[in-house]
């Protein structure tokens, strides 16, 4: 096996300070008990957390002013927005956030005519090294916590119900197709997905069906999901359908070939009766011959099952100075033909944001810069 320049582990920092989020409801009491509150104070805290978005102790008017300093130490403050972005008419907003130790990640929320949906970053940077991605060229800082993935979650929420989005919206999917590939940081994921499905006060009360879990094809960590019996969308960024090119487009084809990732994708799709989500970034000159979108299709069908799986093309968003760009639509729109004459559900995702550096990593390669 080639040696490759991807990083599982994230490398070793001071963990983000304690946070409600990060306390499974069932830790409640041992928890309040040593804060030196009683149990029920943690359940108020929870109501306004999760249920009404608040973290200002201050506000919460129900709870005596003597329990609010210890309370308030379960909810400190971390992730900060450095900088915001709109575009699309407001519809759409990007936030650079910083992290307790400086790190940077980021979120975009956009509201639809149907919906309103939060992209939000499971890693500060990522390790998987796909060249294309903004995120990839920027290497791997460290892990978010559940808390800091579920604040940014909660934030918008809060958001999206004030009217940022140019008028008041309910939050009601939440895609991990930020910065980082989620299921390298397996627990921490986990639990954010708990913490944003359960219902108040355990969590933010997001429908399972809501939310989507991306990964570039870790096929151990997808075979651990399907056995959670979450009923998540599985998102597989898979970008090519041979393992000549996906060697160099995702690295970690290296170790889990294109077969065994739609194996463990339709593994997935069986057991949680969820279609899967099959993400294709289309990239002009280099995976959009039409010979590649008939074996994608035929690749779909045989070994996933075209009632099970959808493909979401995506016209590239092109980082400043990078070699990659865009498809032409003529050649998109044969790309789609070609998948869907197979059988296979596809469709082209709608682009927003390019104006504000809202493909992935981009905000943040800029404020480093």
């Amino acid at each position: 096996m080639s040696s490759l320049p991807l990083v599982f582990d994230a490398p070793r920092r001071a963990a983000p300070p304690r946070h409600l989020a990060d306390v499974d409801p069932a830790d409640r009491p041992a928890v309040a008990m040593e804060l030196g509150v009683p149990k029920f104070r943690l359940d108020q805290l929870a109501r306004h957390y999760f249920g009404r978005l608040t973290a200002d102790v201050d506000a919460m008017t129900d709870v005596p002013a003597s329990a609010r300093p210890a309370l308030a130490g379960l909810l400190p403050d971390l992730v900060t927005p450095v900088t915001e972005r709109s575009c699309d008419g407001g519809a759409t907003r990007k936030t650079l956030w910083r992290g307790h130790d400086g790190t940077l990640a980021e979120s975009v929320l956009m509201r639809y005519p149907d919906r309103a949906t939060v992209c939000i970053s499971s890693q500060a940077g990522c390790g998987m090294a796909c060249p294309f991605c903004a995120t990839g060229q920027g290497g791997l800082q460290r892990n978010l916590s559940t808390a800091e993935i579920v604040d940014q979650v909660r934030q918008a929420a809060a958001a999206a119900r004030d009217g940022v989005l140019d008028e008041p919206a309910r939050l009601s999917n939440v895609v991990f197709m930020g910065m980082g590939e989620p299921l390298a940081n397996y627990k921490r994921v986990l639990a954010a997905v708990r913490r944003i499905t359960e219902p108040s006060p355990s969590g933010l009360g997001i429908s399972a069906r809501g939310v989507t879990v991306s990964t570039v094809g870790l096929v151990p960590a997808i075979e651990k999901l399907t056995r959670e019996g979450l009923p998540v969308t599985l998102a597989v960024s898979l970008h090519t359908p041979d393992d000549e090119l996906r060697d160099t487009l995702v690295p970690v084809n290296n170790r889990w070939k294109v077969a065994e990732v739609l194996d463990a994708a339709r593994r997935y799709a069986t057991t949680t009766g969820r279609r899967v989500s099959i993400e294709y970034a289309l990239i002009r000159d280099v995976n959009d011959q039409p010979w590649r979108a008939d074996l994608l299709g035929k690749l779909l069908r045989q070994r996933i099952g075209t009632s099970r799986v959808h493909v979401n093309l995506i016209p590239l968003n092109p980082t400043p100075g990078s070699e990659w760009d865009a498809s032409p639509k003529p050649v998109e729109e044969e790309f789609v033909r070609r998948v869907r004459a197979a059988g296979v559900a596809c469709t082209v995702r709608d682009t927003r944001g390019q104006e504000i550096d809202a493909a992935c990593g981009q905000l943040a390669a800029s404020q480093r810069a």
